[in-house]
């Protein structure tokens, strides 16, 4: 991955969320820097907001972070950060001062390993922390199959808790939980939610198990959304985004 040659900048402070472009989070999820950002090109004006993951962060490293910040958009990193305390911190040091405003860590990894990341992410420069809790491919059959034998809503409050006293104040859940999850963390909690899709789309069959549209997360107590296909492998992605915040500012109003 790249080194960091240019001077640290400042991400984003993640203040009280009400604009549509403040919710909507468009996933960069392709294999190159040169994909993800023609898909910024032609979404020009329409977002604020875009996820950088692991796929795309492994092939084009810190360039692509530097890049959209200089284009001025705010950047989530989602790297899921999971694994022995004092590795996970390192992780956070390391991205410290790239200009990412979100970061992810599992909250599958432990008390110790989220007061960790919560410590390094102290320093000057460091993105807001985000607990991943359950991811939105799993179900109750796939939960099982690793060992939990509660449901996705139980094992997400449970770890949502956990998070929470770890010092970490936001969080990665499906629509299925957020309302719950908002009523036992409080507002003050940046609830982030995927799995959003258009009602059309709801039915189809993809690796995303436990979604809903944008007025139903919003309705139920989510900050912010991330949507990636329904608007990256659109025909026309400028205004499927157009259709995303309009729902986004439809639900609002409502």
């Amino acid at each position: 991955m790249d080194d960091v040659t240019a001077g640290p900048a400042v991400p984003m402070v993640v203040r009280r969320i009400n604009a549509p472009k403040d919710r909507l989070i468009v996933a960069l999820d392709f294999p190159s820097a040169d994909a993800a950002m023609e898909l910024v090109g032609r979404l020009d004006g329409c977002c604020r907001w875009f996820k950088v993951g692991m796929e795309l962060y492994y092939a084009a490293g810190n360039r692509v972070i530097e890049g959209l910040r200089e284009r001025g958009y705010e950047v989530f990193l989602d790297l899921k950060l999971h694994d022995i305390p004092n590795t996970v911190a390192g992780a956070v040091r390391s991205v410290t001062g790239l200009g990412a405003s979100l970061l992810t860590v599992h909250a599958g990894g432990g008390g110790p390993m989220m007061r960790a990341a919560v410590e390094a992410a102290s320093l000057p420069g460091a993105p807001k922390l985000l607990a991943v809790t359950v991811l939105t491919s799993m179900d109750k059959a796939e939960l099982h199959a690793v060992g939990v034998s509660d449901a996705p809503a139980k094992q997400v409050l449970r770890l949502a808790r956990l998070a929470q006293t770890a010092g970490i104040g936001g969080l990665v859940c499906s629509a299925e939980e957020v309302e719950a999850v908002r009523k036992a963390m409080g507002s003050e909690m940046l609830l982030v939610v995927p799995g959003i899709r258009p009602q059309s789309t709801l039915a189809r069959s993809d690796d995303q198990r436990r979604v809903a549209t944008a007025a139903e997360a919003i309705a139920r107590g989510a900050s912010m959304l991330v949507v990636g296909r329904p608007i990256t492998q659109a025909a026309d992605p400028a205004r499927a985004a157009s259709g995303i915040l309009a729902e986004i500012a439809a639900s609002q109003q409502g």
